[in-house]
């Protein structure tokens, strides 16, 4: 690595060397603080360097990697941006492991949809698409524990029905709750980066109009289509409980946005 971050640092700016199919084309040598910067990010990611754990002094990474302090502390700079590591300055200062942030995923996501000019009931209409799938998926082979957690959380969001705060917040960690059980990663990734989106602007809503009496009436009727799918759940009415958890998520939609637009930017900012 060492030798790699050397050349990288001595080859920028160099022509590529001919050889058959570079005719033509530039080859893009990467910065020594990036491949500083990868090799470090692989080791994170990998679990090798454990959360929480501090990197070793500069001075031994400079010898390791065999590059300039500027150089690794544009690598540090490159990591600190992804959330990989946080950064203390000062004497007693250093690198820490960060676990990767799924947030941090779901606000770059947010800035791209924003600079496509995606409205936010482009976001609900995703939410409608993944959701009711995975509704379908814990329906056709239901099971106690599942079915145990889902009661768990409509029991929170009962307890918290006279607060429009805290029982959007609890409305919104059942939606999540629905993703989280099918166990694929992926789609716990990609739900969540759109639960981002969607909790906030549930919560702007809230904000606006938690103390109007239609407010009140929906949030109590959301409520309630909750219970009812956690009964077609475990009845194992997949098709029946997928049906409903589109129409309950199109009806969000139009009830958030009904109460005034809000951009991504503004949402997510």
């Amino acid at each position: 690595m060492a030798e790699a971050a050397r050349s990288g640092e001595s080859a920028r700016g160099a022509a590529p060397a001919p050889g058959r199919g570079l005719v033509g084309r530039r080859v893009r040598v990467p910065k020594s603080a990036e491949l500083v910067a990868g090799a470090l990010r692989r080791q994170i990611v990998r679990g090798e360097l454990d959360v929480g754990e501090a990197l070793p002094s500069e001075s031994v990474l400079m010898e390791q990697f065999g590059v300039s302090r500027p150089t690794l502390r544009e690598a540090f700079r490159v990591l600190e941006s992804e959330s990989l590591i946080t950064v203390r300055r000062g004497v007693h200062g250093g690198a820490r492991v960060s676990a990767p942030d799924p947030e941090v995923a779901a606000r770059y996501a947010g800035l791209i949809l924003e600079f496509r000019q995606t409205p936010v009931g482009d976001v609900f209409g995703a939410s409608a698409i993944i959701e009711p799938a995975c509704v379908r998926a814990l329906a056709q082979k239901p099971q106690a524990d599942v079915v145990a957690r889902l009661r768990e959380a409509v029991d929170e969001e009962k307890a918290a029905l006279g607060d429009p705060d805290a029982l959007v917040a609890a409305q919104d960690r059942f939606h999540g709750l629905l993703v989280e059980l099918t166990g694929n990663q992926t789609l716990i990734l990609l739900a969540g980066m759109l639960r981002y989106i969607v909790d906030r602007a549930n919560a702007a809503h809230v904000a606006a109009e938690g103390a109007d009496p239609e407010h009140t009436a929906q949030a109590r009727k959301g409520h309630r289509a909750h219970v009812r799918l956690v009964n077609l759940i475990e009845a194992g009415k997949a098709e029946e409980a997928a049906k409903l958890w589109h129409r309950h998520i199109t009806a969000a939609d139009d009830v958030v946005n009904a109460a005034g637009p809000k951009t991504l930017l503004e949402l997510i900012d």
